[in-house]
């Protein structure tokens, strides 16, 4: 296939192709660029995010804290300044993007909005090796007519010292190694990864979940979302993985890992998994030989469940073998066992050499959570509240940094009344 970068369709031409019907859901609205649409009152909610991963477009909504009201202002000023938190296990560090950033992403890159920043390394040694970061729904010029709207963007950076904040060096077209993928003609405007159809209730954008690199090669699993709703809800049409073999600046989508998440009706066509709706958004870690594949439903309320498969195959769904709670079985993604229990939602996992460490969101509490382990099917250890609602509210999607060693675990986390990605420091007990 060709690079995705100039695919329009983008990832739902596959689910089309084969005949789906798509259900349509409630719609929501907010505001990623301060500027109030149809049907905005209310505030934002109290979970770990009050949004989702992204906002899907100028004037809809994101996955559901119901909408920011007309009192934030038009443009870049709403991002805020940098939270502090004085108290507790978690200190705030710096913005990773924004106008309030010292990247400075609205000038250098047309970013002065975007959430997620889904880190890992990307495998290659000396001056090459860099942290790969897979940014959600993306905004620009919040004053041009689309808002500068991309479905996904992605950064780079050599920075090893976290204790300021990340930094990210200057976009270069055509280096593959600069700050983002940029276009000769449009120098300071990163680029979008993977196409969608941008349709409302067929597919309204595609969200990267998951990012992990193999032999120098690049691999980010991403989602299909037909539609969002309120309160933390959205609707998939499947996930699948695209690949990059040159730092992130390409990426082709292989049809062959497609997880469909709608109903199928099409005579003589084997009928969809109904484990697959447990593998929609993930989250990857290499360990010992295998690429370990924590995967979570649509939406901010299901189970965690995990899968590994041989490095050298990830691209091969027939090679996963899924935990059932008692042993690794191949073809078994209808057995898959829970390895936490709802809800999570945006998980990331981090091997520290000594144990793993999963951190995610917990809608019904409003936080977010720790858990450790020595083995990624568990047993997982009692969650460890890291921040609470009311102490930074709207905080959502905690994706661990690879370069995070010993104790010392550093983080990005999405605040929605910002629309920004922050940077933030724990310690992993």
């Amino acid at each position: 296939m060709r690079s995705i970068t100039s695919t329009v369709t983008g990832a739902c031409a596959l689910v089309l192709a084969m005949g789906i019907a798509v259900p349509l859901a409630p719609t929501a609205h907010a505001e990623p660029c301060g500027n109030p649409g149809p049907g905005s009152s209310g505030s934002v909610g109290s979970g770990p995010g009050s949004s989702g991963p992204g906002s899907s477009g100028p004037g809809s909504s994101g996955p559901g804290s119901g909408s920011l009201g007309s009192s934030r202002p038009r443009g870049d000023a709403y991002q805020g300044p940098l939270p502090t938190l004085h108290s507790g296990p978690v200190r705030t560090v710096a913005w990773v993007t924004g106008p309030r950033s010292e990247n400075r992403t609205d000038t250098r890159f047309s970013i002065s909005g975007t959430d997620l920043g889904i880190m890992w390394d990307n495998g290659r040694t000396g001056a090459e090796r860099q942290v790969l970061m897979a940014f959600g729904d993306t905004f620009g010029d919040c004053s041009a007519a689309d808002q500068q709207w991309r479905h996904n963007t992605l950064m780079r950076t050599a920075d090893d010292d976290l204790s300021d904040g990340i930094s990210v060096p200057d976009p270069v077209p055509g280096d593959i190694y600069s700050g983002a993928p940029v276009e000769t003609a449009a120098p300071h405007f990163a680029r979008e990864l993977i196409g969608s159809l941008g349709i409302d209730g067929i597919e309204k954008t595609v969200i990267p979940t998951a990012g992990i690199a193999v032999g120098g090669v690049q691999f980010i699993n991403a989602m299909s979302v037909r539609k969002w709703g309120d309160h933390g809800e959205w609707w998939t049409n499947a996930s699948m993985i695209a690949s990059s073999h040159d730092n992130g600046e390409n990426w082709e989508l292989h049809p062959a890992t497609v997880r469909l998440n709608v109903p199928l009706d099409v005579p003589g066509v084997q009928q969809v998994s109904p484990g697959n709706a447990n593998f929609q958004q993930h989250a990857y870690v290499r360990h010992g030989g295998y690429v370990y594949d924590f995967g979570t439903p649509q939406g901010r309320f299901g189970s965690a469940h995990v899968a590994r498969v041989p490095e050298g195959q990830i691209l091969d769904l027939a090679a996963y073998e899924y935990w059932t709670g008692e042993a690794w079985m191949l073809d078994a993604v209808d057995a898959a066992s829970p390895v936490v229990g709802a809800p999570v939602s945006e998980l990331s996992v981090h091997w520290t050499g000594e144990e793993f460490v999963m951190l995610y969101g917990n809608e019904d509490r409003g936080a977010i959570e720790m858990r450790t382990a020595s083995a990624a099917e568990g047993p997982w250890s009692p969650p460890i509240e890291l921040v609470h609602h009311t102490r930074i509210g709207g905080l959502y999607a905690p994706y661990v940094h690879p370069w995070s060693s010993g104790k010392d675990l550093y983080f990005t986390a999405s605040r929605w009344s910002d629309y920004n990605v922050m940077l933030l420091r724990t310690t992993v007990p």
